[in-house]
């Protein structure tokens, strides 16, 4: 009887020295052509105009001349945060936030949930909240401008008719703010009603068939099963929601114009009026490199307290 021993060849002393679970060189050449156009894109389109900004901050660049201009240093950067006119904007972008963020979270929560919970028209309650957020803001501006307008607007017609007094939506700050919120919330919610639809479906259905069995109502599930399951999903919309408020510009630029008597300038606005209307390139870089690093630090702080909730929980 004749045993047959079969051996493996030993490994290169190259392929020994490789990690375990490296991709072979031409899986890693592949991936590398794939991720190309993107960081071509990506370099031309952001990184590159963030490093003009940052160069045309150094100078009193106009933008009714070519070239550079003088080299000023940090002048540029000290008269921004000197400017009360830049805090004041910047102020307006945080109050803007603060009146928006938390109902757009809570009602794109509230609409995903019931849209998951009917039996019927589902699809149809899913494209309604969701179209508003593709209709372009010039025409979501002029919408509301239409039904804010006094004596003929809509809105003004349905108040006065029930004996309700009619806010001055565009002649007034405390109207100003709420008609741009009003506006706010019905153009932008579809998106975060996307985001916790998808994370609503990722539930484990036998998760509420048990709850069911257990005697849980609807409500009781709501509020012990999908609302926690949920946690992860709300932070992204939380952070990204917060991001998006702090750079609002188009809907109170239509809307208001950052009147009246710029009351509802955001810091955007306040960029834009510096480096197109009166000409400072490079003043208005500056202003938006100190905009930036506030962004930024918004969220890294953000980004730092999620992980260190993380490092607790897992301990």
């Amino acid at each position: 009887m004749t045993t047959v021993v079969s051996t493996r060849p030993a490994p290169t002393a190259s392929a020994a020295a490789l990690p375990a679970d490296r991709p072979p060189h031409s899986e890693r050449r592949a991936g590398a052509l794939l991720t190309a156009p993107f960081l071509v894109i990506y370099l031309l389109f952001l990184v590159g105009p963030l490093l003009v900004g940052v160069v045309l901050s150094f100078f009193n660049t106009t933008t009714v001349k070519s070239g550079l201009g003088d080299w000023v240093g940090l002048s540029n950067y000290s008269e921004v945060v000197t400017d009360p006119l830049f805090w004041e904007a910047m102020w307006h972008s945080v109050l803007f936030t603060l009146l928006t963020t938390p109902p757009l979270v809570v009602l794109a929560l509230a609409a995903a949930i019931l849209a998951s919970r009917v039996r019927r028209g589902r699809v149809f309650y899913r494209v309604a909240f969701f179209a508003p957020y593709v209709v372009p803001s010039s025409v979501v501006a002029l919408i509301f401008l239409w039904m804010y307008t006094p004596q003929i607007g809509l809105i003004p017609k349905i108040l006065g008719s029930v004996g309700l007094p009619v806010p001055d939506f565009i002649g007034s700050t405390s109207g100003g703010w709420t008609a741009v919120t009003l506006m706010t919330l019905w153009w932008t919610f579809g998106f975060n009603f996307v985001l916790y639809t998808a994370a609503i479906q990722d539930v484990p259905p036998d998760v509420y068939e048990a709850a069911a069995i257990d005697g849980a109502g609807p409500w009781q599930q709501i509020r012990h099963i999908t609302v926690p399951m949920l946690g992860r999903t709300t932070s992204l919309v939380l952070i990204l929601q917060i991001l998006a408020s702090l750079k609002v510009f188009d809907q109170i630029y239509l809307l208001l114009a950052g009147g009246p008597d710029q009351s509802t300038r955001p810091v955007i606005e306040y960029i834009y009026d510096t480096g197109f209307t009166s000409y400072r390139g490079g003043y208005g870089a500056a202003a938006t490199m100190v905009y930036f690093v506030i962004i930024v630090a918004i969220s890294a702080a953000w980004y730092g307290l999620r992980r260190r909730r993380a490092t607790s929980a897992a301990a």
